[in-house]
């Protein structure tokens, strides 16, 4: 199968033949339609996040069941499925208590006694994100897809699997929002636009969308943003208070720096929540002020939105079928696998919100 492989950090992609294995036990092979480009893969890529190597990145995808090994329960071959990076086993303390997107129990992988899933020339090349999506193929654990329905187009189905699930979940799940109440979503990409989009479907009074990008304002303002401010401005967080009479009930940070965490926590009114959901760089500190922990504010952080895989993904397909979703407006373009390295080019200048790439 052909496949985008990464070999050495900070070099492109390159497009290569790689073989798959068979599906084992509770194993389900899936030919992949479509992929999104994600952030995430480009600090990995960039190397901001280490990898082992090689590796083929990629984790927001949507495809087909093409086979599945024994045990498996929840799909079969000819099943629409959105792909989720965080595996659940179902049993463990976190599983039990319903945090399945944190779950790390081993037995979700395949063992270091078994064939890899990914060789290249008789080498191994590593799954990345336990899915691999930059490829024609991928072979990943059952409870790392679910069944999507038929009508959901394949490139918007891609989306809900990283973009939309954890920028919904951070509205659905993490902060709990309630009709009336307002929000500040911090980055309007991808994840930032699908907040906004939550909080619509939540019933939000106000939406507040901050970003340094004029074009992304504009998106967050069709997406469902009620106000907008300027990233850049160096008062862009006195202005929100001002504006919501001492801050949001909650906000949201889709970006993944220090600094913008800082501003989700100061914007966040007394009793209020931030939470953060973007990959922060490691080896950078968030600073808080010490007297600000006497406002009886929560930070948060998330994984994915915090999601319950298995039931939010068909929730979030149905909410696109039935027309409260808007998956089509966070689409930037529709690439081949050979223009991946265009596409991560433009994601690192910040001016699109998503591109997906297209398998026949």
């Amino acid at each position: 199968m052909k496949a985008a492989v990464l070999k050495q950090a900070g070099q492109p992609l390159e497009i290569c033949d790689v073989e798959i294995d068979a599906p084992g036990a509770r194993e389900v092979l899936i030919a992949t339609k479509a992929v999104g480009l994600c952030r995430s893969d480009l600090h990995f890529i960039d190397g901001v996040y280490p990898a082992l190597m090689p590796t083929i990145p990629g984790h927001e995808a949507a495809g087909i069941v093409e086979a599945v090994g024994e045990d498996v329960r929840h799909v079969a071959p000819g099943d629409h499925v959105v792909t989720f990076l965080a595996p659940f086993c179902g049993s463990c303390a976190l599983c039990a208590g319903g945090q399945q997107s944190l779950c790390q129990d081993p037995s979700t992988r395949r063992g270091d006694d078994k064939p890899p899933k990914l060789t290249m020339s008789g080498e191994t090349v590593h799954q990345f994100l336990n899915l691999s999506a930059f490829a024609e193929k991928m072979l990943v654990h059952e409870n790392a897809c679910v069944g999507i329905d038929k009508e959901m187009p394949f490139d918007r189905a891609a989306l809900l699997g990283c973009a939309v699930i954890t920028g919904a979940g951070a509205v659905f799940n993490d902060s709990k929002l309630k009709p009336g109440e307002s929000v500040a979503i911090i980055g309007a990409g991808g994840i930032g636009l699908s907040a906004i989009n939550a909080a619509k479907i939540a019933g939000a009074k106000t939406i507040i969308a901050i970003d340094p990008i004029p074009a992304k304002r504009d998106l967050a303002l069709k997406m469902g943003a009620t106000h907008v401010f300027d990233a850049t401005e160096e008062d862009v967080g006195k202005q929100v208070i001002a504006a919501t009479n001492g801050g949001v009930d909650y906000s949201i940070e889709a970006v993944g720096r220090a600094e913008t965490a800082e501003l989700a926590w100061a914007i966040a009114k007394r009793g209020g929540q931030a939470t953060i959901v973007g990959m922060i760089a490691p080896g950078k500190m968030v600073t808080l002020h010490g007297p600000t922990l006497l406002s009886g504010k929560t930070l948060k952080g998330s994984l994915m939105g915090s999601t319950h895989f298995q039931v939010d993904m068909p929730k979030l397909a149905h909410f696109y079928l039935n027309g409260q979703l808007d998956l089509d407006t966070i689409i930037a373009e529709r690439i081949a696998l050979e223009d991946i390295n265009t596409g991560f080019d433009k994601l690192r200048t910040g001016g699109d919100a998503r591109s997906v790439i297209i398998f026949d």
